[in-house]
């Protein structure tokens, strides 16, 4: 379990980090080349800047102003990213306490209550990634497929796969740490019934003898019927 333990963690730190990069970065989406005149230009945007690029590889980056004027799914993606960040970070520092292979977090019961808790928080960090990124996925595709919509249409960033890619590890992540518990549990009570078991079996070793005063009494019936069936036998 120790080894499964050490996967998850792994899992759900990378993850974190998948989490991270996508909530940093400015490509949650691009301008889409089939509507763009100029295609030697590009306009990328992300939760915090937008960025406009060339050709010859200028990129220059204007941050949101004021978050007053943001539109509502833009704020919604903020939080639920920053929310998923924390989420996971606490998620990495319980699971470090909570995992057999380390020896802080107290007794076995005890570290298995943290590494649950650690699991939980990397399901919902998971969660919150995956709802973030797929709304914003929604609002892209939504307006590039509405005929009505006449602005700029865009196309889906990598920020978005990376966010992707980042919940399915988180949730992995989580989903081994609480299976992991589950079977540790089922596996020390096994080893419990187990030994109790053989204590019962090995209190008298082979080739050892029960005291006295622990054998049973002598069963004095059938000699005294083989006796009477001699004694009418010879008479």
């Amino acid at each position: 379990m120790s080894s499964l333990q050490i996967m998850a963690f792994l899992s759900g730190l990378a993850g974190l980090g998948a989490t991270i990069a996508a909530t940093v970065s400015n490509e949650w989406r691009a301008t889409s080349r089939a509507s763009s005149v100029i295609t030697a230009t590009w306009v990328l945007q992300g939760l915090w800047n937008n960025c406009a690029g060339n050709a010859i590889g200028a990129l220059h980056c204007r941050p949101h102003h004021t978050i007053f004027k943001l539109e509502g799914y833009i704020q919604a993606c903020r939080g639920l990213m920053i929310s998923a960040i924390c989420l996971g970070f606490f998620g990495s520092t319980f699971a470090l306490v909570g995992m057999k292979c380390t020896k802080i977090g107290g007794t076995d019961k005890n570290k298995a209550r943290i590494a649950c808790f650690a699991g939980v928080n990397f399901l919902l960090s998971g969660i919150c990634s995956l709802s973030s990124c797929s709304l914003y996925a929604h609002r892209i595709t939504s307006e590039f497929f509405d005929p009505m919509f006449v602005a700029q249409k865009y196309e889906l960033g990598a920020a978005l796969f990376i966010g992707w890619s980042g919940s399915i590890l988180c949730i992995l992540g989580g989903t081994m740490l609480c299976f992991s518990i589950a079977g540790s549990k089922s596996h020390s009570q096994a080893n419990y019934i187990y030994k109790g078991t053989a204590s019962h079996i090995s209190s008298y070793p082979r080739g050892q003898a029960k005291p006295v005063t622990q054998r049973p009494p002598p069963d004095y019936s059938n000699s005294s019927r083989m006796q009477h069936f001699d004694k009418n036998v010879y008479v």
